[in-house]
């Protein structure tokens, strides 16, 4: 049983991270109908950015305390990926919004493969690795179950974004102005909202949780590959999905499921059929769920 729980909150921790990138996924869903691609990719470049930022802290000739260092590291990644997110905004979607579905859809994809072959060319083809940041961690009285110290603050920092994000969408003018984008983006307009510069926020919003959780990412496992985003992402959209799309929580319990399925199915299956697992829980839970565990049946206005 110990094991059990020991992988239990291994999966919890990985599902946190896959939270934060489906949160991102979810919120520009919800404006516009459509899939960004691109975002597994902000993801990764939102880690590179975060490795680079350490490994000149290391640099310097006085020591920059672990809080202090991961501060700076998620501010400056949060900046540089709301910029990138701010372009794919304008580029692939902002051009194409009234054209007909798939126009945008493939052009995020290509958004995907150029900044997914640019950081190869500028930061190669291997893994990138970087010092530990956080080690240390406590046993849970009573039991052989570890809880790793940065296994915990991936999972507090997932539940305070998400208080924090869902406090804004629900309660802010912001949230509101969103809102109302996303139900009617024309009358929106007519009733003195800047549509274009809601949606823009929107990527940016979900580009800097992209960065943090790169960042969690970087910190949890210690490197970090120029096709990192790829996989990522795409179980990030599969928790949006199962979660229920344009739904915040259901797009952190959405990630938390595919986490916890992916490490205990590694552990008493074989491992190599663990994304079968994730894809095929998915499938069944859309069988009978179709708008995911908490998302709402869409309503086609007449």
């Amino acid at each position: 049983m110990d094991y059990f729980f020991q992988q239990l909150i291994n999966g919890v921790a990985l599902g946190a991270i896959y939270g934060l990138i489906a949160i991102g996924y979810t919120m520009v869903y919800g404006i516009l109908g459509m899939i960004n691609f691109a975002h597994g990719d902000v993801f990764m470049i939102g880690a590179f950015i975060a490795m680079i930022v350490f490994m000149m802290l290391l640099t310097l000739p006085a020591a920059v305390p672990i809080a202090l260092a991961l501060l700076i590291m998620l501010i400056v990644s949060m900046v540089f990926t709301s910029v990138w997110a701010w372009v794919i905004e304008r580029v692939a979607y902002r051009p194409l919004r009234g054209s007909f579905r798939l126009a945008p859809l493939i052009t995020a994809i290509g958004m995907s493969f150029v900044l997914r072959n640019f950081v190869q060319v500028e930061q190669g083809p291997r893994n990138k690795p970087i010092p530990e940041m956080i080690s240390g961690g406590f046993v849970i009285p009573g039991t052989d179950v570890f809880i790793l110290n940065k296994q915990l603050l991936v999972v507090v920092v997932t539940a305070v974004l998400l208080f924090i994000f869902s406090h804004i969408v629900s309660k802010t003018p912001l949230g509101r102005a969103q809102r109302a984008v996303e139900q009617d983006g024309k009358m929106a307009a007519l009733l003195g909202i800047n549509v274009d510069r809601i949606i823009s926020v929107t990527f940016i919003m979900g580009a800097a949780l992209a960065a943090i959780a790169g960042t969690l990412y970087l910190m949890n496992y210690g490197q970090i590959h120029f096709a990192d985003g790829f996989i990522p992402g795409i179980k990030a959209f599969t928790a949006a999905v199962l979660g229920g799309i344009g739904s915040l929580p259901g797009a952190v319990l959405g990630g938390l499921l595919i986490g916890l399925t992916e490490a205990l199915w590694q552990t008493y299956f074989p491992p190599e059929y663990k994304d079968v697992a994730v894809f095929l829980i998915l499938a069944i839970v859309l069988v009978f769920m179709p708008s995911g565990i908490l998302g709402r049946p869409e309503v086609e206005k007449v």
